[in-house]
């Protein structure tokens, strides 16, 4: 799990990565430039995910810790 500095900071690159493409798309429709721009787009979706699935981690807990919780909890409501 990366710190979210990290990820924060990668995302910036990426966003600005991509205001540069839309400018340059601005200018002239380029297919080469049209497929880096999805494919940063790709990566910021990518990225953002992987900064609510750490943050979710450090309020919470790890995932595998959160399942065997629910599933103690299962098992209690139906013995009860």
């Amino acid at each position: 799990m990366r710190p979210l500095q990290e990820i924060h900071a990668e995302i910036d690159i990426e966003s600005a990565r991509r205001a540069d493409l839309w400018q340059a798309l601005s200018q002239a429709h380029d297919p080469a430039v049209s497929a880096e721009l999805k494919a940063v787009n790709a990566r910021l979706d990518e990225l953002w995910h992987e900064h609510r699935q750490t943050r979710a981690t450090m309020r919470f807990g790890a995932r595998e810790a959160i399942i065997v919780r629910a599933r103690q909890e299962e098992r209690l409501e139906r013995a009860a």
